[in-house]
């Protein structure tokens, strides 16, 4: 993970200097199967350590603020018949000082995690996962080898306790297929070129399908990355969805639920013409604000040059909004990569690059256990080779080392003015977008959108971000509220049952529909906190609830 929601403002280098000198911080490795990681200085030699961890390094290690490192670990019972590796199960989190803070087992017989983490600006942590299905529910799905699969599912895991946590939102390939076939099974389009927002499960089928091995989070579009070796491709999902919305093609503020938002490196995966240009990948990430080229997608690109050369590549996407443009048929832009380092060595899997303010890279030669440094120009500035494999490494200002994260800001609407939680600085956002000159703590829209506001506190060098703020202006002026982030629908998804919570913020009056997928109305209700859908079809439906100004909306799972 990239860490990229927090910015260490160490832009007061000289622009001679920032290009001629690496990064003025400390890089952190852990060799894998290793029980012990490394703070690394600009002179090469360890300047911090953490040594007999409770668990061996089963992938990534990263660093919250504070000094707080989050490592994928190995852990928990393997399940039998899993096809790939690197096999992780565990997610532990060590203070500065070594203390154990958090050790978390998510396996069991039919899941288990591997390869990379992602720590969330809400302490909670992204991870990857396989899951089983059985040959069974392959051939429904309509995959042509009556096999079985390990697709990949992403869950977020809120810490709870020393050895404890609950999943508060998941994501699952398994969603979002299609196949072009058999019109008689699940998941049949006609094209599958025009449905690139679905992942093709005849596409290379095998056993271990995607092998997802890097993962990535972005505050301000609330979007998540992801890439695949097998497939070689990196992806961006909608992560402001419900958990049933993330199992639906609607909802979130792309408004396309768990489809995929954009796809790159491989046309063929998704029946497009055009070039392949990531040949095995790791590393999928964006380029954190503060940096040059912000915003970039990026990742370690193993076979980019040759078989026996690696890239790290860069590219610029058709960002439109929370949403990609595409041209229907056609593969997404660009059609090469944006930029290109022709790596000093070469790793067969695995391996990273990292992005740095003063716009150095720092490269990670995986198999070998090699991390370099290089500036802007691409000359390389130092270079450490270890004995084992690395498989991310990532450089820490020690200001970001020192300091926590602020807390994550609030945004309170009062008439027509959003106004943030107070804070040392603020920087506003509209849509994903940052707003010229919106830096106080208050700010009034002059249209309809998504707001959010990104804070620093009196250290200054840790940046955080608050959740998005939906406002909606009426033609008449009339503001309208959101509220759906302020009332419960569960369970969810439901065998038919439904109940709804904290609808006391609509006041008294308040009108309760739910409709299906074809816009047909078929409950209705005023004042209700529960809803029978139990003879209705399995599928997907759309509840709302409005009281004036104030509205809020849920899709509903049904699975009986």
């Amino acid at each position: 993970m990239r860490n990229w929601y927090y910015l260490f403002i160490i832009l007061f280098l000289g622009c001679s200097s920032a290009i001629a000198q690496q990064y003025d911080g400390y890089t952190l490795y852990s060799t894998q199967n290793s029980s012990a990681a490394y703070l690394m200085d600009t002179n090469q030699t360890t300047y911090h350590s953490w040594t007999g961890l409770s668990a061996q390094t089963g992938y990534s290690i990263h660093m919250e603020p504070g000094g707080t490192i989050v490592r994928a670990a190995k852990g928990g019972t393997n399940p039998s018949g899993v096809p790939g590796g690197p096999i992780c199960g565990k997610i532990q989190k060590h203070d500065y000082n070594g203390n154990l803070v958090w050790d978390f087992v998510y396996a069991g017989t039919d899941y288990i995690t591997h390869h990379d983490i992602c720590p969330m600006p809400n302490g909670n942590v992204l991870v990857i996962a396989y899951e089983r299905k059985t040959a069974a529910e392959v051939s429904a799905a309509g995959g042509q080898n009556s096999i079985q699969m390990w697709p990949d599912k992403i869950v977020e895991i809120q810490p709870t306790g020393l050895t404890t946590g609950t999943v508060v939102w998941e994501w699952h390939t398994w969603d979002h297929l299609c196949q072009s076939v058999d019109a008689s099974k699940a998941n049949y389009v006609s094209s599958i070129v025009d449905n690139p927002q679905l992942m093709n499960i005849n596409y290379k089928q095998a056993s271990d399908w995607q092998h997802m091995n890097g993962i990535d989070y972005n505050p301000i579009l609330d979007q998540i990355a992801f890439s695949s070796h097998n497939h070689n491709e990196w992806y961006i999902i909608d992560h402001s969805t419900t958990t049933a919305e993330a199992a639906s093609h609607s909802g979130g503020n792309s408004g396309k639920g768990g489809d995929i938002l954009y796809r790159w490196g491989n046309p063929a995966a998704y029946g497009a013409t055009g070039t392949q240009i990531l040949n095995v990948t790791h590393d999928a990430h964006w380029i954190r604000e503060g940096c040059p080229n912000a915003g970039r997608l990026a990742g370690f690109n193993n076979k980019g040059v040759s078989n026996n050369q690696s890239a790290a590549d860069q590219i610029v996407t058709p960002i439109s909004g929370y949403n990609y443009t595409l041209t229907t048929g056609q593969a997404y832009l660009p059609s090469t990569y944006s930029d290109r380092h022709a790596c000093n060595g070469y790793s067969s899997n695995m391996g990273s690059t990292y992005q740095l303010p003063n716009g150095n890279q720092l490269i990670c030669i995986a198999t070998s256990g090699k991390i370099y440094e290089i500036n802007s120009a691409g000359t390389q500035l130092w270079t450490k080779t270890f004995s084992g494999s690395i498989a991310q490494s990532q450089k820490y200002s020690k200001c970001y080392i020192d300091n926590p994260a602020p807390a994550i800001p609030t945004i309170t609407l009062s008439g027509s003015t959003l106004s943030s939680s107070s804070a040392t600085s603020y920087q506003w956002y509209l849509n994903g977008q940052q707003i010229a000159g919106a830096t106080s703590q208050t700010y009034t829209p002059t249209s309809s959108g998504i707001y959010l506001v990104r804070i620093t506190d009196n250290n200054g060098c840790v940046y955080q971000y608050s959740k998005g703020f939906k406002y909606t202006q009426s033609a008449a002026g009339l503001n309208e509220i959101d509220l759906s982030d302020a009332i419960t629908a569960y369970p969810n998804p439901t065998d038919g049952y439904i109940n709804l919570k904290n609808t006391q913020v609509f006041g008294k009056e308040f009108a309760v529909q739910v409709s299906d997928q074809s816009g047909k109305v078929i409950f209705s209700q005023m004042n209700s906190t529960f809803i029978d859908l139990s003879t209705m079809s399995n599928g997907v439906y759309y509840l709302s609830v409005q009281s004036g100004q104030y509205k809020a909306n849920k899709t509903i799972i049904l699975r009986k």
